[in-house]
């Protein structure tokens, strides 16, 4: 028998079914998630609300930035009630939150929904890690985590492959959808069997000011919070391709040659996933999480020797380069293949950052440790949000570029106009096509330029982990 086989022999089914309920939500999650920054900027003539970039990045990264943050907290309460209650609670916001977002389309209703929506993404966060961590020993940590991140992005990819077949109808179906698949783990959560794990009588006052004595020790450990704070630049630069690659791509590349290809050899994927000549923008950054299901296992197997910062320091600087690379051009083929360096860097990175927190946190206080590992990721949202809001707008949003364009004309439009009649009208009274005003934009304005800034945060984060690595702890 393999090493590998022997592995895979030794996980117990507590994991294999927190794993499944890990794949249904991110099912739900990212079947709204990958859709929702066009969402909230796109043209109201096309479902969208109109939201300016900064509006965008505000509600992205501090709604999802809390997101990350609050299992500090739910962790420490799911190892005190027990994590089959506290997931019920969860699912229960999740589902009610899906079916109500979609009728908010003001600035402060979307936020608070979204906050909602993200209280029941904290609630379950820390609970299928610390299952994971708790069925995993040294052994198979590597490969377990592995397959966690491969159940994560098998779900991001179905997700959006499902929603986006019902986006153009509307996105009140897509938000109903993720509702549903998120309700079947109710099914699932008759199947899990808890972790063995400490007990607690102490009233809740209690166990809240525990938790931020330990928020205190925590930050007491300052190589600990030095490692959080460089992690966040991975981070900072993961979420552009949620934030800021779909709205890059739906505004600037030419994706025709896409369309034309598999209008020719697969028009399932034409018709469902194009619009228009072109392939809808969530469609190629779906394919992220394509490139993860089909190789991170075998990635896994590569890294499994390696140590866990070192593995991670190759992977921000892979990754790094491939995200920066992906905002550089209007072209989709060299998109798509700066989109496959990203995932590896990605697959080398990101399960290796869980398994490094994994291991390092007491045996009784899986749930609470685990939490913590989101503390970066709280971090990496705020600041992605201010990269995709007031620093793509300024730089890169197509919208505010012709709006600036005009105003150096001395060109007036109405102000009821949609977005997409605004970019018409300037077209026309420019004598130019769509395409040519959004490559006149292009070559006028370099909105491309933006791949500078996330290529330097992420090469930045990597050097100083190297650093880390090197004279802080000396591995």
């Amino acid at each position: 028998m393999s090493k590998i086989s022997r592995v895979f022999n030794k996980f117990p089914k507590t994991f294999w079914v927190a794993n499944t309920i890990e794949l249904f939500e991110r099912w739900a999650w990212y079947g709204f998630f990958m859709l929702f920054a066009n969402y909230l900027t796109r043209s109201s003539d096309m479902g969208g609300l109109e939201f300016s970039q900064s509006q965008k990045g505000m509600i992205m990264g501090i709604g999802t930035g809390i997101l990350y943050f609050l299992p500090v907290i739910t962790g420490a309460i799911a190892d005190k009630f027990g994590y089959k209650k506290v997931l019920a609670i969860a699912f229960t916001i999740y589902t009610s939150a899906f079916i109500l977002l979609p009728y908010f389309d003001s600035f402060t209703g979307v936020f608070i929904m979204y906050l909602y929506l993200a209280l029941g993404a904290a609630l379950f966060k820390p609970i299928i890690q610390a299952t994971v961590a708790k069925t995993t020993d040294d052994e198979t940590a590597s490969i377990g985590f592995g397959i966690f991140y491969m159940m994560v992005n098998l779900g991001a990819f179905i997700g959006p492959m499902v929603t986006l077949l019902f986006k153009e109808a509307s996105y009140n179906i897509v938000f109903n959808i993720s509702a549903g698949i998120i309700a079947l783990n109710f099914i699932l959560l008759l199947f899990y069997k808890e972790p063995d794990r400490v007990k607690s009588r102490e009233p809740l006052s209690t166990t809240l000011i525990q938790i931020f004595k330990n928020i205190g020790l925590v930050l007491t450990d300052l190589k600990f919070v030095i490692f959080l704070l460089i992690v966040a630049g991975f981070w900072t630069m993961y979420f552009q391709l949620f934030f800021t690659l779909p709205v890059f791509i739906e505004q600037w590349v030419d994706t025709s040659n896409m369309y034309l290809f598999f209008q020719k050899y697969a028009p399932f994927f034409a018709e469902n996933y194009g619009t228009n000549g072109q392939m809808e923008a969530e469609f190629i950054t779906n394919f992220d999480a394509l490139y993860i299901i089909i190789f991170q296992v075998l990635v896994s197997s590569i890294v499994m020797r390696w140590k866990a910062l070192s593995s991670m320091i190759r992977g921000i600087v892979i990754s790094s380069i491939g995200m920066a690379l992906t905002l550089m051009t209007q072209n989709v083929i060299f998109i798509m293949v700066a989109m496959l360096i990203f995932s590896i860097g990605e697959m080398m990175a990101s399960p290796k950052i869980s398994e490094y927190i994994g291991r390092i946190a007491p045996a009784d206080k899986k749930a609470l440790y685990m939490g913590y590992s989101f503390i970066p990721m709280f971090l990496g949202n705020v600041f992605a949000g201010i990269i995709s809001g007031n620093v793509y707008q300024s730089m890169s949003d197509k919208h505010s570029l012709v709006h600036k364009e005009m105003a150096q004309r001395g060109l007036q439009f109405s102000e009821n106009l949609t977005q997409n009649e605004y970019f018409n009208a300037a077209a026309e009274a420019l004598n130019m096509t769509e395409r040519q005003l959004t490559d006149f934009l292009w070559d006028t304005y370099n909105p491309s330029n933006i791949w500078i800034i996330i290529m330097a945060i992420g090469l930045v984060a990597a050097f100083f982990l190297w650093i880390y690595n090197n004279r802080l702890i000396k591995t």
